[in-house]
């Protein structure tokens, strides 16, 4: 994949248009975790020593194509302030009139934040008519929202096909962690798949399967696939829907020379709940009258075992109900392992998707990773293998170019 950085522009005294994801979480107007606007402060800080007029460009919610008090960025302008030590003018529409006046009222290293793109309905639609009215408000496009990347907006991709592009900062490490994860990846390679349904990670465990040697398979859609081979799993979630399917994708690996790894032991309750009384049982030996909510020990030492072996790791789901104690034990150990073995400097350990930040945080290794994604989506449908409208836009705009 060829796109440009923006380290290959010289972008003094150029207004940018910068498609940040500012989708944060947010409690009474306040953000309550600010990672994806710290995440963005080295593409700013660029930029802004540049000599650039930054445009900040954001979804925020989903307005419904029209504009709601409830979805505005307005709130977020001290926020940014705070986390990138620049000022933030708002602009109370993102095209037209007051979108203009806000950026000419700008200098160049001054940040101005324009209002929710969803609150006109060419957003989402990819309307050429909305596109070239932001399209006319900068001189270059850089796209710092992988997050946002599976999505063929106006602003993820439209705008790639009317100015100079380039990927932020934060693009760039993102594009570079996943190709060394699993498009040219050091072998062996393992990922490590968790949460409650293998019927939401179809397209995941088929791509998976082709292009890893181990694949580790943990939280209820394990059940599913020890039930497709014939086993027994108490009262514990399990897809029987989709046995079929498991038995598919077993298959498919077996081809394809990828070892399907499944828990070993499994913590068990009768009555779920914090520190519910729980035992440790074989996977093959799961009491009829109880359920799993974790891994247990010796599937930790086990996959600790074969990680050692291993140049990189994969990591999307947790492997039990990590938000409620002790069942967070399993995900926990097999984290640090992983990021024990980071830090030695012998694996690449690439995470993301879903509850996966929420879990490894919860383990306190996030940074002991040596990348981890905070997409949803865009992470689960690249793990898909699927082509993301947003990444495709930055390599079509350089064949334009040419």
């Amino acid at each position: 994949m060829k796109f440009k950085s923006i380290r290959d522009f010289d972008l003094k005294g150029k207004t940018v248009l910068l498609r940040a994801d500012l989708n944060v979480p947010t409690k009474n107007g306040v953000v309550t975790d600010s990672t994806r606007i710290d995440r963005l402060r080295p593409t700013v800080d660029h930029l802004a020593k540049q000599g650039a007029r930054i445009v900040v460009l954001s979804h925020f919610g989903r307005p419904k194509g029209a504009p709601d008090p409830e979805f505005s960025l307005s709130f977020l302008a001290p926020s940014l302030k705070e986390s990138w030590g620049v000022d933030v003018v708002f602009g109370s529409d993102c095209i037209g009139t007051s979108a203009r006046e806000a950026i000419a009222k700008a200098t160049p290293g001054q940040i101005v934040l324009l209002e929710n793109l969803r609150f006109h309905k060419g957003e989402e639609a990819n309307d050429p008519t909305f596109t070239k009215e932001l399209a006319a408000l900068g001189d270059v496009y850089v796209n710092d929202a992988f997050s946002a990347a599976h999505r063929a907006h106006a602003s993820t991709e439209g705008l790639a096909h009317h100015l100079p592009t380039a990927a932020g900062l934060l693009m760039e490490a993102e594009l570079t962690a996943l190709t060394n994860a699993l498009e040219s990846p050091k072998k062996p390679v393992m990922a490590i798949v968790g949460g409650a349904k293998i019927s939401t990670k179809l397209s995941v465990l088929h791509n998976l399967v082709r292009k890893v040697d181990y694949l580790v398979l943990g939280g209820g859609m394990a059940n599913t696939f020890f039930f497709a081979k014939g086993g027994e799993v108490g009262k514990s979630l399990c897809e029987k829907d989709m046995a079929e399917e498991a038995r598919a994708i077993m298959s498919e690996a077996d081809k394809a020379g990828c070892k399907i790894v499944l828990p070993a032991d499994r913590v068990c309750v009768r009555a779920f709940g914090p520190d519910a009384p729980n035992a440790v049982y074989p996977m093959d030996s799961v009491p009829a009258d109880m359920e799993s909510v974790d891994v247990g020990p010796e599937t930790i030492r086990a996959v600790t075992e074969i990680l050692k072996t291993c140049k990189t790791v994969l990591w999307n789901g947790p492997l039990g109900v990590f938000e409620v104690k002790p069942f967070d034990s399993g995900t926990n150990g097999l984290a640090r392992a992983v990021a024990d073995l980071t830090a030695k400097g012998g694996l690449l350990s690439v995470a993301g998707g879903g509850d996966t930040v929420s879990a490894l945080e919860n383990a306190g290794v996030c940074e002991r990773f040596s990348y981890v994604s905070t997409a949803g989506g865009a992470f689960l449908e690249w793990m898909e293998g699927k082509p993301l409208p947003g990444v495709a836009a930055l390599s079509a705009s350089q064949r334009t170019a040419a």
